[in-house]
């Protein structure tokens, strides 16, 4: 049984007891449970029921493992001979979670 589910901006391919890290969630904390009702797609027992634009009804549930940043990516901007020279970086948020539960 898997599901394809939406949240942040992305799409995923799901199934039971997968960790995944997905954008960050505001107000999860570590170790709670949170559903996700932006269900697209299900697939149970060979059985496929596509959404339009959701499965109503549907809803996966997911565990809070880990709430984070990811490792920091550098921006650098050169223009040689022109004394220009931009270092900036970023670290993007994440929040990791555990599928528990997909129901139809």
């Amino acid at each position: 049984m898997y599901a394809v589910i939406r949240t942040g901006g992305k799409q995923y391919r799901v199934a039971e007891g997968q960790i995944l890290r997905i954008e960050k969630i505001e107000g999860a904390e570590e170790g709670s449970n949170i559903e996700l009702n932006d269900v697209l797609l299900v697939s149970a027992n060979g059985n496929l029921t596509v959404g339009t634009p959701v499965v109503a009804g549907a809803k996966v549930t997911a565990e809070v493992k880990k709430q984070g940043r990811t490792r920091k990516i550098d921006i650098i901007k050169f223009r040689r001979r022109k004394h220009y020279r931009h270092h900036a970086g970023h670290r993007q948020h994440f929040t990791e979670i555990k599928i528990t539960g997909i129901s139809a």
